[in-house]
């Protein structure tokens, strides 16, 4: 899969194409289907199937100050755009230039003009435009004008019969529930982030972590989680992780701290993908280090049965970082 930015314009092999339009954070269900339908429609046409997204997400200009929110970081998106078959995929700078941009100016300099489109497809609630001043029913009316048809795709729903949406699955990681999640998004809640340095307090208690910054993602609850851990070969470790502001420490420092099972080596400055699969507990502040390794030993082994791996608990057999 090709991939563009804002400064952009695509080259002619890729001017035709069909492109799924919207912000996709978390890529979930219903924009799954956004994509294949773009996907479909494109091969049908025999024409290259395009997806152009936005970052940041609109609301993060509007609402600098609202706490983190996102799902996938824009290269999480790209990459999952990719495995859904698509040829090539456009992430849109969403600027304060950008946003000044009305909506018949987004179809005609940015779909028609730099992109060549010939068919576009969102989902049911898609606003473009200054003001939002551009939604579906403009798509729909106006879009021939400019060279380009335009299809909507209804919202999906899950097994319960609601919707699926962004929303619900922040709700469902708040909530404590990352398997709600994992059913939406078709996949665990990710942090991709690269292994800074700690305090390395986890090593004198014979429980090394792996420690990363959540940056821009949505806050889950704050707690101890059975983890999968995607590291920079490609291979997969399961393990244990806080993600919190480890309240037996001062200052409290906001981290996910990941103990990885039955693995060593030195991970520092790499970056690594965490996928939260189970949640076991909330952040305790326990009394003193002693209790600490204790509950890590429980955890560890809570972890390892959610997860189904071996049932070797000791400790000090993975990274020092």
């Amino acid at each position: 899969m090709e991939r563009f930015d804002s400064g952009s314009i695509l080259p002619d092999r890729l001017r035709g194409g069909v492109a799924a339009l919207g912000n996709f954070d978390g890529f979930h269900l219903g924009h799954q289907a956004v994509v294949a339908r773009a996907v479909a429609l494109a091969r049908a046409r025999g024409v290259p199937a395009i997806v152009v997204t936005f970052d940041p997400h609109p609301a993060r200009l509007f609402r600098p100050d609202a706490p983190p929110f996102s799902l996938t970081r824009v290269d999480q998106r790209l990459d999952l755009f990719a495995a859904a078959g698509v040829d090539a995929a456009i992430a849109l700078q969403f600027d304060r230039d950008f946003a000044e941009v009305t909506a018949q100016g987004f179809m005609a300099d940015w779909l028609r003009g730099r992109f060549g489109l010939s068919g576009v497809v969102t989902g049911d609630d898609f606003t473009f435009g200054k003001g939002r001043g551009g939604n579906i029913g403009l798509l729909a009316s106006d879009g021939p004008q400019y060279g380009f048809s335009a299809e909507t795709v209804a919202a999906i729903c899950a097994d319960d019969g609601s919707t699926v949406s962004s929303t619900r699955i922040r709700k469902a990681l708040r909530d404590a529930d990352p398997q709600t999640a994992t059913r939406l998004l078709t996949r665990p809640f990710t942090v991709k982030a690269i292994v800074e340095h700690g305090d390395k307090i986890g090593r004198t208690i014979d429980f090394p972590t792996a420690n990363v910054a959540l940056g821009p993602y949505l806050r889950p609850a704050y707690g101890v989680y059975a983890v999968r851990v995607r590291l920079g070969d490609g291979s997969k470790v399961d393990g244990v992780a806080n993600l919190g502001v480890r309240p037996m420490f001062t200052p409290p420092k906001e981290l996910l701290e990941t103990y990885l099972f039955d693995w060593s080596g030195d991970l520092y400055g790499q970056s690594i993908d965490v996928e939260l699969h189970h949640f076991i507990r909330p952040e305790w502040k326990l009394d003193g280090l002693d209790q600490l390794r204790s509950q890590i030993a429980k955890d560890c082994a809570e972890a390892r049965r959610l997860l189904g791996t071996g049932a070797d608990l000791s400790a000090g057999s993975v990274a020092s970082r």
